[in-house]
């Protein structure tokens, strides 16, 4: 059977968690409750060059910034100030943007308590050595409706096997998400 283009599912070799639960499914998507932290290690791989995460997503305590680090042999990026971000931050009729230089972190989006969260997360080139640009898109029922639109450059040439995703407080969060490798 020859494969035709469109999204692959990615399948990670393996997940990390901190908090209450977190299970890889059948079919490649990742069920997590509770959880402060999650990795996904070995979903970027040298079969595709962009990935798209898809996840939804409420917490169980208050409100709070989700951020991503990208990681590589089950290690985090997190040294250093190489992540710039922009972003428009859009809800009811209050439109806003700013710029962030030298983080340590990309932000994703809002855990708003408890709402319902959504994020399409696009990776350009994660596992390829050389910088990466990230694209995400997230939706919350906060306000009955709330965007924010984010772009980010991780500045390091490095290759990228992984992605860990981490509320800004200890926040639990529950959801689901699935990772996608565009085959082109």
């Amino acid at each position: 059977m020859t494969l035709t283009n469109g999204l692959v599912v990615m399948t990670p070799t393996s997940i990390s968690y901190t908090g209450t639960s977190a299970s890889i499914n059948a079919d490649g998507s990742v069920d997590f409750s509770a959880v402060t932290s999650l990795s996904l290690n070995g979903v970027f791989t040298g079969d595709y060059d962009n990935y798209m995460v898809n996840v939804r997503y409420t917490n169980t305590t208050s409100a709070a910034a989700i951020y991503f680090r990208l990681r590589s042999s089950g290690t985090d990026q997190s040294t250093g100030g190489y992540y710039t971000q922009q972003y428009i931050n859009s809800d009811r009729t209050y439109i806003a943007a700013q710029r962030f230089t030298s983080q340590d972190r990309g932000r994703i989006g809002n855990t708003g308590y408890p709402m319902q969260n959504g994020d399409t997360l696009y990776l350009y080139g994660p596992y390829i050595a050389q910088p990466t640009a990230i694209r995400n898109v997230h939706d919350g029922s906060q306000f009955d409706a709330y965007l924010l639109d984010f772009t980010c450059i991780h500045s390091l040439s490095n290759s990228y096997d992984g992605v860990t995703f981490i509320p800004d407080t200890p926040t639990a969060v529950n959801g689901l998400l699935t990772v996608f490798g565009f085959n082109q």
